[in-house]
């Protein structure tokens, strides 16, 4: 699906903002900032715009962005209302406990398929009257609002991982091999509207519906050997079954029907110093990569172009707005990455530490079952849209 050919924007509105990268962090952008009545092009590098991955986990604070930017009968037709996280043992299958996402926030907490969220975050860009330029390499950007020469009132940049927006603002940075590896793949198969995390020593598997009858696979393996940064990698299915081949019957005839898997080896990467210049900011990745442990890097993605555009959108003084954006969103995103490294330990705990916890887990489930996902209503329940409304386009 290619948006530049459903636009039909003008460019006499006041306002003029490039977004670098047409993934779900700079959609969100690109939508939020035409909605508030910028001028707006997207520069994907990409010869479409679409979403090769697989699935995600929209959870109500990423909803209500969804909600903010008329989407919400959309999510509802194209996404999977969650009903709970389900623990299990993943080498007797045995279920420590059920925690219920039905009551979370106003707005239910989903599964998508990430083309899916993509096309519709395009779509309403496209509505709001956004440009998009496919096949668009950008190599240089200036803090001061410049991309390859052509100026922008406000650049924003959502290039992800290996951020050229990022570089501008930021000396090197170089991230670390975690000793971890995950694979990613698409099964057909029946799974309740659940999010089960199967823990075994050292791994572990997390699995969730999607539309279409597919079920979505993210499996992780502690290991020192190397394996190259990116999602996009193939690997032999063989190797994913043999991680997982004494645990529970169940979860092997899921990794069986595996067909392909794309295999990548998780970095973490500092959270940017510097999200912003004069005339440039960072949203998504390009800012606070994140790693799988949580299910909110399209959640937080989203609230960054969400929280970016109100702030810049009203702004007289842009810069001072920029520094305003990085300060409501610094605290919160670091808070949620440390809050996924915890998970990351948690899952693979061996020995006496994975029965304790298991038995903590399961009485928890039993006695306080709202204990658990209490713990992250600070998270789930926190509604940007409502912090930071919308508002008209500031003239320059």
């Amino acid at each position: 699906m290619n948006a530049a050919k459903r636009s039909t924007a003008t460019t006499d509105r006041t306002g003029n903002v490039a977004v670098i990268g047409g993934g779900i962090a700079g959609m969100a952008a690109a939508a939020a900032f035409a909605q508030a009545g910028a001028a707006v092009r997207v520069l994907e590098q990409a010869p479409e715009i679409t979403e090769i991955g697989a699935g995600l986990q929209i959870s109500p604070n990423g909803g209500a962005v969804l909600e903010a930017l008329g989407l919400g009968a959309e999510a509802e037709a194209r996404g999977i209302r969650a009903q709970a996280v389900e623990p299990r043992d993943a080498l007797s299958g045995r279920v420590i406990g059920r925690f219920d996402l039905t009551g979370q926030g106003p707005v239910p907490y989903r599964f998508f398929h990430r083309a899916d969220l993509l096309d519709m975050l395009a779509g309403a860009a496209a509505r709001a009257g956004a440009q998009v330029a496919t096949g668009a390499h950008v190599d240089h950007v200036s803090p001061e609002g410049m991309v390859d020469a052509l100026p922008a009132r406000l650049v924003v940049g959502a290039d992800g991982i290996h951020s050229v927006a990022r570089a501008a603002l930021n000396p090197e940075s170089r991230p670390f091999f975690t000793e971890q590896v995950a694979w990613r793949a698409l099964v057909a198969a029946d799974h309740p509207p659940v999010a089960r995390i199967w823990m075994a020593p050292h791994r572990h598997v997390v699995s969730y519906p999607l539309p279409g009858g597919r079920v979505n696979l993210v499996a992780v393996q502690e290991r020192r050997d190397w394996a190259a940064e990116g999602w996009n990698h193939a690997d032999d299915p063989a190797n994913l079954r043999a991680a997982f081949a004494d645990c529970a019957p169940e979860l092997r005839a899921m990794l069986e029907r595996v067909g392909a898997v794309r295999l990548w080896g998780l970095f973490r990467h500092p959270v940017a110093a510097r999200w912003h210049g004069d005339a440039l900011a960072l949203v998504g990745d390009a800012a606070h990569p994140t790693l799988p442990f949580l299910g909110q890097g399209a959640n937080l993605a989203l609230e960054d172009g969400w929280v970016l555009a109100a702030l810049a959108a009203r702004a007289g003084d842009l810069p001072a707005a920029l520094a305003r954006y990085q300060a409501a969103r610094a605290a919160r995103v670091r808070r949620a990455l440390a809050t996924a490294n915890a998970n990351a330990r948690n899952y693979h705990l061996s020995g006496p530490a994975r029965r304790l916890a298991h038995l903590g887990l399961a009485a928890i489930a039993r006695l306080t079952p709202g204990a658990l996902l209490g713990r992250l209503a600070w998270l789930y329940r926190h509604d940007v849209t409502a912090e930071f409304p919308a508002a008209p386009l500031s003239p320059r």
